[in-house]
């Protein structure tokens, strides 16, 4: 899953949501230096990824880019979940996608100083570009696809990836649907226990 998923699957917490979305950036034992909350979400990253990572549903959507994407092909799928998350948001949330996403970037910006470096530089581009709005439109998928294919200076031919987005158009979106309402019980599940 990517950073929309991430930060929904938190629930309503603040800490839940900042250490779900800094988890990448935490390696080991080092959450343990965070508050509370932000472990948790950081804990509710690591096992949603590790759910994600081993469902067959997910499997079958990074199946069809493997020969293309080698290993990138669950990074690619991740994203692609994202956008189906996002263009079909009323379906989950009743917070219209652009409210949420405002209250969010408000809540990265009052926490600035909490939160890694990596993610302090990332930030502004993040809102200024409004990455977690545009991952509604194809458009916005194929700009964040493009600029991943830049970080892995043009190896992972991640850009590309639109051309399946749009040939398997109907098969990402069913397969997104059916794993998400497994993924949201899980994670409100684990929110409940960790």
């Amino acid at each position: 899953m990517n950073y929309l998923a991430h930060i929904y699957l938190s629930g309503t917490s603040d800490g839940v949501i900042i250490g779900n979305f800094i988890a990448d950036g935490i390696k080991g034992k080092k959450y343990k230096k965070y508050p509370q909350e932000i472990q948790k979400g950081i804990l509710l990253h690591r096992r949603i990824d590790t759910f994600t990572d081993s469902h067959p549903i997910v499997r079958q959507s990074t199946k069809r880019l493997h020969k293309k994407y080698s290993h990138y092909s669950g990074v690619i799928v991740d994203i692609l979940y994202d956008h189906f998350l996002a263009k079909n948001w009323q379906q989950y949330s009743e917070q219209p996608l652009a409210e949420y996403v405002a209250d969010f970037y408000n809540l990265l910006v009052s926490n600035f100083e909490i939160l890694p470096t990596r993610i302090q530089r990332m930030m502004p581009y993040m809102i200024s570009n409004n990455w977690l709005l545009n991952y509604a439109t194809i458009s916005g998928i194929s700009n964040v696809l493009e600029g991943m294919n830049v970080r892995t200076k043009n190896i992972s031919k991640m850009n590309f990836a639109v051309i399946e987005l749009e040939q398997f158009y109907t098969e990402f979106d069913a397969e997104f649907t059916e794993f998400f309402k497994e993924l949201i019980d899980y994670s409100k599940q684990l929110r409940e226990t960790l």
